[in-house]
């Protein structure tokens, strides 16, 4: 009758963990994951953001100017007074104006150069956006995990202290030794060795993820980690996206064009733009006036032409820096979708060992309640069951990570033009 009670007792912990059971139906969208408002708020907010859509303004200003070029007008001038011996004194002046004159094509270079600018700037602001975005989807599963361990150890923690005191009653009724009532004890301590880590853990996450995103509203318990489903495109059609969509390509692309260009510009330099003008003076006290054209032009040497030379190599390594990045890209989606898929085969392997340690726990219960099995036997079975629905949440939790940072790269959720998917 006594080991019927605390086998009722051993039977509590299991129950409630498998409560929260990842198997449950989700019916909103994103489960788990905060809205879209939320987090373009957040993203909007983050300083890396902001720093990136200052240097596309800065760009944007920039290609005003190179537009409108640097070809200004100079004024300069001149009055002396001059004494002239037996003849008296004279106010004499001078004045001209001066502009330099583009030469044809050079002002279309400028404007290319100003418009791959704008554009390079730009894909780097969608890029910076998408780092950021990608350091909220790491702690936001880093929280969310670690809540929901923390979760599974505090039910832990109170189901041995069920056991603990069912153990104490036995002993007190002298149905069982003391050393099963240490057992029982040993057991309640690490639960809660286990639980005050899982909380110090959800605590620190939850704290990194206030610090990098303020304005990100976080509830005061996390949600629950969900039953990680593969996308239903298909990863394969997710990981194209990546690469068609990556702002960083299109980045090194637009940066390599304007090297080109820029490189097209000062090999045109090489034949100096000319400055043309006009000279008014007067002399003798306006006894002798004049006004005239004025003309220069600088005679490019050895100069020029080494800067052209080392244009043309800064523009070849641009075009070899984006063909890199385009392999770096490559590899990331390629990275990205065997992550999806590993992490996705190793939480279906969990639940199952999960599924497979519950029905081993039922036949030691029974067991145990039969008079068969001993009551250390029994708490090695919890305690194997507690281990595996940690390595269960463990095992969602990545999986969740990995399928969120592929559709994010490839542009499904947060970031991004929904016309472009």
């Amino acid at each position: 009758m006594r080991k019927s009670r605390l086998a009722a007792a051993l039977l509590v912990a299991p129950l409630a963990m498998a409560g929260t059971s990842p198997l449950r139906a989700q019916t909103v969208p994103d489960p788990g994951l905060p809205t879209t408002a939320q987090v373009k708020a957040a993203l909007d907010a983050h300083p890396s953001v902001q720093a990136a859509q200052a240097r596309t303004e800065a760009a944007r200003a920039q290609a005003r100017a190179l537009s409108s070029g640097s070809q200004e007008v100079t004024f300069s001038g001149s009055y002396v007074n001059r004494s002239v011996a037996r003849e008296g004194d004279f106010d004499e002046f001078d004045a001209q104006l001066m502009r330099p004159i583009r030469l044809p094509g050079k002002a279309r270079l400028d404007k290319e150069i100003g418009r791959y600018g704008v554009t390079s700037a730009q894909n780097r602001a969608e890029d910076a956006r998408h780092q950021a975005a990608t350091l909220l989807n790491q702690s936001w599963w880093d929280w969310l995990g670690a809540a929901e361990e923390a979760r599974i150890d505090r039910q832990a923690v109170a189901n041995y202290e069920a056991m603990a005191k069912a153990v104490g009653r036995r002993v007190e009724l002298r149905d069982a030794a003391q050393l099963e009532a240490d057992q029982a004890e040993a057991s309640l301590a690490l639960a809660r060795l286990c639980a005050q880590q899982s909380e110090g853990r959800e605590a620190l996450a939850r704290a990194r993820l206030k610090a990098q995103f303020p304005d990100l509203p976080l509830t005061d318990s996390a949600p629950p980690v969900p039953r990680p489903a593969l996308p239903a495109e298909g990863i394969a059609a997710l990981g194209e996206k990546v690469i068609l969509h990556s702002h960083e390509i299109a980045a090194a692309e637009a940066a390599a064009g304007g090297a080109d260009a820029s490189a097209e510009r000062v090999r045109a330099d090489r034949l100096a733009d000319p400055s043309v003008g006009v000279r008014l003076f007067s002399e003798r006290g306006g006894d002798e006036r004049g006004a005239g054209l004025l003309f220069s032009m600088p005679l490019g040497g050895g100069h020029r032409s080494a800067l052209a030379d080392q244009a043309e190599a800064e523009a070849g390594a641009a075009r070899a820096e984006a063909m890199a990045t385009r392999f770096a890209v490559r590899e990331m989606a390629e990275a990205d979708m065997s992550e999806a898929r590993y992490r996705h085969a190793a939480w279906a392997s969990a639940r199952a060992g999960l599924d497979a340690q519950m029905a081993a726990l039922a036949k030691l219960r029974l067991g145990y309640k039969a008079g068969e099995i001993d009551l250390s036997d029994a708490l090695l079975g919890e305690r194997q069951v507690h281990e595996a629905f940690r390595m269960e949440v463990q095992a969602r939790t990545e999986a969740m990570r990995a399928l969120t940072r592929l559709r994010l790269d490839s542009h499904a959720i947060w970031i991004g033009d929904p016309d472009d998917l």
